[in-house]
């Protein structure tokens, strides 16, 4: 059905692919319904913000209730992602977190995950450096509990409007 929506409501394809890098650095494309409109970063990767224009109407409904992840369950499928883990960036990401935070690339001791401890803790809006200590937490604490407690945690948070809302103005620096 969200399929068939995406599709319908706007130009292009409903899935969109992205490279993200995961276990031990390994490069993947990642699955996601697409949400804003075609070509909408042109040359350079470009954060998203509050009412952004490039995102579509049926791209706010899905980003709200974060239904446009639902593809991942494909990548987790296939072994590129785990349900639980550090969430996967974007390789423009990592080269530049990776050159500021030299300790970002231990994010990469494990598979990258649908939700983790710092989308559950920090929610969208956390800083490359926070979003790093919050994923050695889980990587150094990891438990089949805390995995359950954290899916558990993403589920209750899903609809809470600050936890999936875009960048706001204030916070279109992700760097520290």
């Amino acid at each position: 059905v969200l399929y068939i929506l995406v599709w319908s409501s706007s130009e292009g394809p409903a899935i969109y692919r992205q490279e993200r890098i995961g276990l031990h650095g390994r490069a993947f494309q990642i699955l996601k319904f697409r949400t804003m409109t075609i070509h909408a970063e042109g040359d350079t990767p470009q954060l998203s913000a509050d009412d952004d224009p490039r995102i579509t109407t049926v791209g706010k409904f899905l980003r709200k209730y974060r239904l446009d992840e639902l593809p991942q369950m494909w990548n987790i499928l296939r072994g590129d992602m785990s349900i639980v883990g550090p969430r996967p960036e974007r390789i423009e990401h990592v080269e530049k977190y990776s050159k500021d935070i030299p300790e970002f690339v231990c994010r990469y001791k494990v598979k990258g995950g649908l939700t983790g401890y710092a989308q559950v803790y920090g929610k969208y809006n956390t800083n490359a450096y926070n979003k790093l200590k919050m994923d050695l937490i889980y990587i150094q604490n990891y438990s089949l509990a805390m995995d359950f407690k954290l899916i558990l945690m993403t589920v209750r948070i899903l609809f809470k409007k600050d936890s999936t809302e875009g960048f706001d103005n204030k916070r279109k620096k992700v760097n520290k």
